[in-house]
Parts: C-alpha cells; structure tokens; sequence
C-alpha cells in the first residue's frame, strides 16, 4: 500500500529512542523528510545517524526542551527552513514517574503539565498555522492507553495525559474544515527502556520484583505479549498519511487488547 508520505515532512518529538524513534524509523523508511528532536545531542546525533543510513527521506534534527515554548519555536522555525514546510507532526515526550497520590508534589503536577500538555500545545501553535495554509496535516500526538483506562500508579499520566486527549478532540473538530486531521495514537505495553524504567519504579513502590511485575502486565495483555515499536510505528504511519484522510478525533489504543473498554 502507498501510504502517500514521500516527499512529505514531518516532525517527531522525543524521537531519539523508544516510540518517537519507531515511528520517525517508519515514516524516513516511506520516505518522508523527517525533522526530530530531543533533549541530549549525542543521542540524537546517533539516531540521525542510523536513521539516514536506511535510504529513504532526509533527517535533521535538532536538540530541543519540549516544555519550553522558544524551543520549541526554534525547532519548528528551522525545519520550515531546512525544508519548506511541515505536514506533519507527532508530539511526543517521556513519561512521567509512577507515583501514588500522596507522594506527589505541587512541582511534580507543574512540571509534567509542562511536559504532556503545555509541549502539545507548542507543537500545535507552530504547525497548525502553517498546515492551515497548505490545506493539509497531520498532527498526532502519542500518549498511552491509560487515557481510557487509568493505570495503577500512574497518577500524573493519567492525569494529564487525558488533558491531552481533551485537547486533540477539540483541535480535531476546529481544523478539520482546512484538511488537517489531529488524532491521538495510545501504546499500551511496549518494548522499550521506558517500560524497562516503569518496571523498576514499580518495583521500588510496591516491593514485587521486577519480574513479578513484567509477569503481572503480561496478564492483563490477551496478545500474551508485550508490544514491538515497530507495531506501534506501522499505525501512527498509516494516521500520518494520505489514506488516513477521513481518521480524525479518535483515541486509537495499540495495546495488544489491553484496554477493556468498549470505545
């Protein structure tokens, strides 16, 4: 199938390791001109790297803080500038600590709403105009299953994560009319370091091995096993192309089976 994405651009957020990299991996490989970005150089350096080694659209990137709105603007300006323009965007940042209630601080609360919701909000401000103006995007954002099925021990991810669902049904309904779908991609347990740092939180919180707790999510997953980024990264490629015209607003869980509810 020809997803329609060569030559297209597209930007994806924390995109140095884990999902970000999956699916910036997927949409180089259609061949889609990919900018991406994260926090540390060298690993986006290597990333870059690796992903302009596979042939297929071109790589820039740059290192950027997502909860910071000027970096975000910069990141945003100097793609239009290497490339021309954007068509598509997935937003995308680490997850936050797992942490009950109680053990929670008025800093933690302030800092992950910078991180999950203000940094969506940044993307958006930068691309939508410029989309708006080209009549057509695809804005994605990539967040987690628990937006429709809390997780134990997830507090500030499910919190905030569901402000961001909020979010994206709302632009959704506002841009459509100019050709831009916004949609919502939510992985449930997938192979990467940061399930491999969730493990170890939970762990630390609960007492159970880390064992014990890799085997405790198998059992909530019918697939009977956990996720491939490359899985993960098949769907956000399809929900960023030309065949996804008519997906808009929707909460799309890549779990494996995961989420229990009917919606």
């Amino acid at each position: 199938m020809d997803l329609g994405l060569r030559g297209r651009v597209a930007v994806v957020a924390a995109a140095s390791k884990g999902l970000g990299r999956a699916a910036a991996q997927e949409l180089v490989r259609e061949g889609a001109n990919v900018a991406i970005c994260a926090r540390t150089v060298k690993d986006l350096e290597k990333t870059a790297s690796e992903l302009g080694a596979l042939g297929g659209g071109e790589v820039f990137w740059q290192a950027v803080d997502v909860s910071d709105a000027a970096s975000v603007s910069s990141f945003i300006a100097a793609t239009v500038a290497r490339f021309g323009r954007v068509d598509i965007c997935i937003t995308n940042t680490g997850g936050p600590p797992s942490k009950l209630f109680a053990a929670t601080t008025e800093q933690d609360w302030r800092t992950w709403i910078d991180q999950l919701l203000m940094s969506t909000v940044y993307f958006a401000k930068e691309v939508l105009p410029i989309m708006k103006k080209n009549a057509w995007g695809r804005f994605l954002t990539i967040t987690s299953y628990s937006v429709k099925q809390p997780v134990d021990g997830l507090l500030l991810s499910n919190s905030l994560r569901a402000g961001v669902t909020g979010l994206v049904r709302t632009l959704a309904n506002e841009y459509a009319q100019f050709g831009i779908t916004v949609n919502n991609v939510c992985p449930g347990y997938t192979r990467t370091d940061r399930l491999d740092d969730l493990a170890q939180m939970t762990s630390a919180r609960t007492g159970a091995s880390q064992e014990q707790v890799f085997a405790n999510w198998y059992k909530l997953i019918p697939a009977g096993r956990l996720g491939k980024p490359e899985e993960f990264a098949a769907v956000v490629a399809f929900l960023a192309s030309e065949r996804a015209s008519y997906v808009n607003g929707v909460s799309l869980t890549v779990d494996g089976g995961t989420t229990r509810s009917l919606l």
